[in-house]
């Protein structure tokens, strides 16, 4: 009773006529955001941070929350329309959504995507409120060896599920490893695969990576087959909302997705990244449709992943809000928001903030109606899209990553890096190397590098640490069994197809 008091509370705090206006602002400026290739959530909230010198701290985190929601809305749709995502969380949604935009259904991507988001946002939004005390008890039973192996796990899940084999989805994982521990190493203060470059020092920001492999990339590729006559920008047919069949196929892939999603965003290093392509590989394998997966596009690879990245993202503010740790790059620039204020964010910010924490809480309910209803009417705007020739397309990503790119820092060396990474990417997809495990292993290697040293150190360079804690053997096997798993299944079902005298590779 105590929490529905406090969230009764915190209704009335966002229920007031300015709140109401900064949340819509910022839904409607987050959707905006997420829409236009090259900006995000964290590059805007940044640009708006000394706003917190005039403004108070409700309405400031209302209108970051209302931003950080509705970037994960709009970044769904230049995913699905463009193949171009402006946020790594999005990069699943355009596996299947661009495939279905172009085989006609575009509209029911954007709208499996929009009602999955609001759905899962809001199962979410009651983690929050309701499940806080718990998920942060489970995330506290993760050290350091359980850390590496959940990401080991997400590793092999993610070279697994994408691209034509997992040799390529390894390779491409390897190169984001070696691109995300470039800068200065925190644990010794060494300076890694600089070349004695200033501006390497901070490492290549992953925003940079992801608009650099997928905008520019994505780019380059389409002017390469446009003198082949390929035009691959398909106009809309059919009905910009969902069939029945879709409701019956996506309904299932939004709960899943936000039972995947809310606990592992509020987990400390947990993120986005990893329960989207999980929900990814969960609804490829629970398909009754997985012909569609890679060819025309299945729904439920676009509604499960959206909705586990909504719900992984009203999880992050669980361990930013409790603990004051930030899980992700938009979590950490609102956690700067907090010390403009002179807030702490920790055990007793509950108590201590109660209109502040509760009013954001309660903001994000209304957030999640807002959105739905700032998008759901929209998708034929947004569709459109699909209707602007090549060439003054293409060129206008270009423009937008470029700016975009350029802002985060104004520094040359970034629009270097984003087109070297651009030409890398032209040529991962012209050789059908998948470029997304190169974006994990960026925001992931240096990751699992720590907690691995970390393991190591607490263990005095004893290996059995990953194996002889529970969770941690139990996430290790499971990743063993996802990378050698399909490859036995696949030679049991090929020996009982050719019968047991049939040796794979023989005539």
């Amino acid at each position: 009773m105590n929490t529905l008091e406090q969230l009764a509370h915190g209704f009335a705090v966002a229920f007031t006529p300015v709140n109401l206006l900064w949340c819509l602002l910022g839904t409607t400026l987050g959707t905006a955001i997420g829409v236009l290739p090259g900006l995000g959530p964290a590059l805007t909230i940044a640009l708006l941070l000394p706003i917190t010198y005039q403004v108070a701290p409700e309405a400031s985190f209302i209108l970051f929350a209302g931003i950080y929601y509705g970037a994960m809305y709009g970044g769904s749709t230049t995913s699905i329309l463009l193949n171009t995502p402006g946020e790594s969380a999005t990069i699943v949604t355009a596996l299947e959504g661009n495939k279905m935009a172009r085989s006609g259904r575009g509209g029911a991507a954007l709208a499996t995507s929009a009602i999955g988001s609001f759905v899962a946002g809001t199962l979410g939004t009651l983690g929050v409120a309701f499940l806080a005390p718990v998920v942060v008890k489970f995330a506290l039973a993760f050290g350091p060896a359980e850390y590496f192996s959940l990401m080991v796990l997400a590793f092999i899940t993610v070279s697994a599920v994408l691209g034509s084999s997992s040799v390529r989805g390894l390779t491409s994982l390897f190169a984001g490893f070696v691109i995300g521990m470039i800068g200065v190493d925190l644990q010794t203060g060494q300076p890694r695969f600089t070349f004695g470059t200033t501006e390497l020092l901070d490492g290549v920001d992953v925003i940079i990576a992801a608009v650099g492999l997928f905008a520019v990339g994505e780019t380059l590729y389409m002017a390469s087959r446009r003198y082949a006559g390929k035009d691959e920008i398909v106009p809309l047919k059919g009905s910009l909302y969902m069939t029945a069949a879709e409701w019956g196929r996506s309904w299932k892939a939004w709960l899943r997705g936000a039972a995947i999603g809310f606990p592992i965003g509020a987990m400390p290093a947990g993120g986005a990244e990893i329960p989207t392509f999980l929900s990814y590989a969960v609804e490829k394998k629970l398909s009754n449709h997985k012909e569609e997966f890679g060819t025309v596009g299945a729904i439920e690879g676009v509604a499960g992943p959206e909705a586990a990245n909504n719900a992984s993202a009203a999880g992050v503010l669980v361990p930013m809000l409790t603990l004051g740790l930030p899980t992700s790059a938009t979590a950490a620039i609102m956690l700067s928001a907090f010390q403009s204020y002179g807030i702490n964010p920790g055990p007793l910010l509950l108590t201590t903030q109660a209109n502040l924490v509760w009013g954001l809480i309660a903001s994000l309910f209304i957030a999640n109606i807002i959105l739905v209803i700032l998008n759901l009417p929209l998708i034929g705007l947004w569709v459109r899209l699909l209707k602007i020739p090549a060439p003054q397309l293409y060129a206008g990503i270009l423009v937008f990553a470029t700016v975009g790119t350029y802002g985060i820092s104004q520094s040359p060396i970034d629009l270097v890096i984003l087109y070297l990474l651009g030409a890398a990417g032209f040529l991962m997809r012209r050789f059908d190397f998948p470029t997304a495990p190169v974006i994990i292993g960026m925001i992931l290697g240096p990751l699992a590098e720590t907690q691995f040293r970390r393991a190591m150190t607490i263990s005095n360079g004893d290996w059995s640490v990953f194996y002889k804690h529970p969770l941690s053997l139990t996430l290790l096997t499971l990743a063993f069994i996802g990378l050698v798993g399909p490859h036995i299944w696949s030679f049991i079902e090929h020996r009982r197809r050719r019968g047991p005298e049939h040796v794979p590779g023989d005539a």
